[in-house]
């Protein structure tokens, strides 16, 4: 008989960012730019003397008290052209326990993917146009330590309580973010458009 997991603290905290960060890109609405954050442990933030006293008086009142809870720091001016491009060259201080990417893609089903054109730019032209087509706003976050979690939301069941939640739900997506953390000689490509959710066509 399986023992029953109990999740730990780093796995609590990383769920509650990755819960922060959806819901406030669904307050923002869609059709928004990928974003990409850098997870850092709230205790740390708040031993920082020169902290913004609002900033600190915010962290305190918003922290659920988990010694491992995380703030996300958004991340400005980004190299690389696309998400593919911009996690490949992104490295973090050790002040940084995880990170984040939230991010919006088309999915079609798996038939309409297999009479897509050949030609890249006559495909995204295919499936931004196809009517089974869906949008989805996909939440990936991973730490240092190897703990990950995602949440994926479909433009056509725009509910906070049909929102996915899981370790696993965009892979691809999940190992781009992993190999952020690793020293530039160990790096490979992560391959596709870094939103491998089963059925994602992005087209780059």
């Amino acid at each position: 008989m399986t023992e029953p997991h109990f999740p730990t603290n780093t796995e609590l905290a990383l769920a509650q960012a990755v819960y922060e960060i959806e819901r406030a890109a669904s307050g923002l609405g869609w059709d928004r730019p990928t974003t990409v954050y850098a997870l850092v442990p709230t205790t740390d933030l708040l031993e920082i003397p020169e902290l913004p006293e609002d900033m600190r008086e915010h962290l305190q009142s918003t922290w659920n008290g988990n010694p491992a809870a995380l703030t996300a720091v958004i991340q400005e001016d980004l190299p690389g052209e696309d998400l593919e491009d911009t996690l490949a060259q992104l490295g973090w201080p050790d002040s940084v326990a995880g990170a984040a990417v939230c991010t919006e893609r088309v999915m079609v089903p798996p038939a309409a993917q297999e009479n897509a054109p050949e030609d890249p730019v006559e495909a995204v032209e295919y499936f931004a146009n196809h009517p089974d087509r869906d949008e989805v706003r996909l939440v990936a976050a991973v730490m240092r330590t190897g703990e990950a979690w995602c949440a994926v939301r479909a433009r056509s069941h725009d509910n906070d309580d049909e929102v996915g939640e899981g370790s696993d739900l965009v892979p691809g997506l999940v190992e781009a973010l992993f190999a952020t953390f690793l020293p530039a000689e160990e790096r490979g490509s992560s391959g596709g458009c870094g939103g491998d959710c089963g059925n994602c066509s992005c087209g780059g």
